[in-house]
């Protein structure tokens, strides 16, 4: 750690000699120069000191450390700059779970992803990105940060009540050094001025407190408030985030037009929680999707485009009777706490197969996943129980395409060109094999094992392919059987999703939005009224404004105030000006103005050293007729 040079000062408060190069001494420690040159090899540390002889020693020297460092730590973690730190770090700690397949989202996609990028796969898993909002390190930063916004809102905060029970301090000594100035005289007598002023000052909300020949005023308190709740609804969002991933549930199910669904674990396709959720405590209900509609536009730059997207369902919650619903996109249907999306849609079609005995080994709807926005599908179907022509068990697969509006050429084979169902036409190639059903390894229905099967060929040896039109039946070679193509279903998928914190994570969202926009908009400022009898006989008027932050508002609204106190405080016109003869405010001020200890010295700041231009520390149009900037040598003329 670097070198501290420390200073000792006398209980009077000045500094002591310097120390000489001789006596400083390395790291942080507290303990004088001289006793660790007496004690060399004793073992003095960054913040333990010198280290006493002995077991107890060490014991003491060795707690110091540990309370040095944490103090170090805990500053250190609770500085603005780590916070902002943090900040990037968690924004940035969230682009791997952009860019990777999660499988808290989607586990089909991660599962994939592992299959087509087994190299990456096992450095991915070591560093969790597949998990990223699960995962130590993102936890890590979420923790780190957390303390960190708790860290600063305490201390902040009793700060804030501090000033909010402080009073503005009075008026300095020399107000001409403020940003902005102004001065008049006036007939008026120094305590009704006053009296006009802490009006003025009351109707636009300052902090007054009233001195003997001045008053002082401070506004802008809210502007710590407003950094107060930012910090604060931070914490909020922090928690009703943590809340949500550890009380929530989402499950996905596809289902086709005539089907049904009952909201138990059993009955998703995927399903996930939070560690906290109890899956009994599901709401209660289901409902059947009687019909789907889906339009499109079919001319124009916008063709294909979609039009509608709804879904007409049946639904009931226990001990209630069915009621009819129609959910779309971005429309969910809220049932008790459960929230119910819809996500996606396509076609299923519907075939029947018959095995060589001439039984129907499989018939009914299967659902096909689009590939693009024409809707080109593909998908699989599986025939588990069947035999063949010489009566013996056997299975059957089938892969392929479904084309709403079919199209074939040379560079794309088979494909949609409209999503609407025009010209249907189902594309299927046939396997003959063990499906791999008994492996005891879970099987996506969508995908097709074939690496126990054997693809079915015709009399030329190349592979079987059948391009089917509803009612259409493929022949299977060698008296296995047959396919009818009966038509086609359309099917929605939904997502059932139970939010928890949802409502705190959007107040914490508006309080931070509302916080921000304070913190950024309301100005801290002060502003103070002089009014001193001059020896002459009249009142000399002097007015002065400073602000936290530089602001063009802080001079138009001094002008302002001086505009609210010339109706009581009019200025004071000579007849016969001698132009050798000027009033110095300052002069007049020492001569009747409190003590010297009635100034603040914090609010008195040392002259600036590239003072304001003149147009900036005079009130806006409508100041006082004579006054002068605070710079002009005319200014209290």
């Amino acid at each position: 750690m670097p070198e501290r040079q420390s200073t000792t000062r006398p209980a009077d408060g000045t500094a002591g000699p310097d120390p000489t190069p001789g006596e400083e001494s390395a790291g942080l420690s507290t303990a004088p120069a001289e006793e660790e040159a007496a004690a060399p090899g004793s073992g003095g540390g960054s913040f333990g000191g010198v280290r006493a002889p002995g077991l107890r020693g060490s014991l003491a020297w060795t707690g110091r450390e540990i309370a040095g460092w944490s103090r170090w730590f805990w500053r250190q973690l609770t500085s603005m700059r780590v916070a902002l730190l943090l900040l990037f770090l968690l924004a940035l700690a969230s682009i791997p779970g952009s860019l990777i397949p999660q499988d808290s989202v989607n586990a089909a996609v991660a599962a994939d992803f592992r299959e087509r990028n087994e190299g990456l796969t096992a450095v991915y898993e070591r560093l969790q990105l597949f998990e990223v909002y699960s995962s130590v390190w993102f936890s890590a930063i979420y923790l780190l940060l957390f303390v960190s916004l708790i860290g600063c809102i305490v201390p902040r905060t009793w700060q804030f009540v501090g000033q909010l029970r402080g009073r503005p301090p009075r008026a300095p000594r020399r107000l001409t050094r403020m940003p902005a100035y102004t001065t008049w005289r006036t007939g008026t007598e120094p305590e009704r001025v006053l009296d006009a002023a802490q009006r003025a000052l009351g109707r636009r909300r300052f902090r007054r407190v009233r001195a003997e020949t001045s008053v002082a005023a401070e506004k802008g308190y809210l502007r710590e408030a407003g950094n107060l709740l930012f910090h604060v609804a931070l914490v909020v969002m922090l928690v009703a985030f943590a809340a949500g991933q550890l009380y929530r549930t989402e499950g996905g199910k596809l289902i086709v037009e005539g089907d049904g669904f009952t909201n138990t674990l059993t009955q998703y396709d995927d399903f996930q929680s939070g560690p906290l959720f109890d899956v009994n405590e599901l709401e209660r209900f289901s409902f059947d999707l009687d019909e789907f509609h889906a339009s499109f536009a079919r001319e124009g730059p916008d063709m294909g485009t979609p039009r509608e997207f709804r879904a007409d369902i049946t639904y009931w919650q226990e001990g209630q009777e069915g009621e009819q619903a129609s959910i779309e996109v971005n429309h969910p249907l809220t049932v008790g706490d459960a929230k119910i999306y819809l996500i996606g849609h396509g076609f299923a079609p519907v075939v029947t197969v018959t095995d060589g005995q001439g039984e129907t080994a499989f018939t009914g709807a299967v659902p096909f996943l689009p590939q693009d926005n024409a809707l080109t599908s593909t998908g699989v179907i599986k025939v588990a129980d069947y035999r063949d022509e010489n009566g013996e068990w056997d299975q059957l697969g089938f892969s392929g395409f479904f084309n709403p509006t079919f199209r074939l050429d040379s560079e794309r084979g088979p494909h949609s060109t409209f999503p609407d169902p025009d010209f249907p036409v189902l594309t299927l190639n046939a396997y003959q094999g063990s499906l791999g059903l008994d492996s005891g390894l879970a099987q996506s229905v969508y995908q097709l094992e074939t690496r126990n099967m054997e693809q079915l060929r015709d009399e030329d040896g190349e592979p079987l392919r059948e391009n089917l039109a509803p009612g259409d039946t493929w022949e299977l070679p060698d008296g296995k059987g047959s396919l009818v193509f009966e038509g086609y279903e359309r099917w929605a998928s939904f997502q059932v999703s139970t939010p928890a914190a949802n409502g705190w994570a959007l107040i914490g969202s508006l309080a931070a939005v509302a916080g921000l926009a304070g913190s950024l908009l309301i100005q801290r400022r002060r502003v103070w009224v002089r009014a001193v009898a001059a020896p002459e006989g009249h009142t000399v008027v002097e007015l002065a404004s400073l602000g936290r932050t530089e602001s063009s508002r802080i001079p138009e609204e001094l002008g302002e105030l001086a505009d609210d106190l010339l109706p009581d405080a009019p200025v004071l016109r000579d007849p016969d000006p001698d132009p050798d003869r000027v009033t110095d405010p300052a002069a007049v001020r020492d001569a009747g103005d409190e003590s010297g200890a009635d100034a603040d010295p914090a609010a008195d700041p040392a002259p600036a050293r590239n003072p304001a231009p003149d147009a900036a520390r005079v009130p806006a149009p409508g100041r006082a007729p004579g006054t002068q900037p605070a710079d002009s040598p005319e200014g209290a003329a």
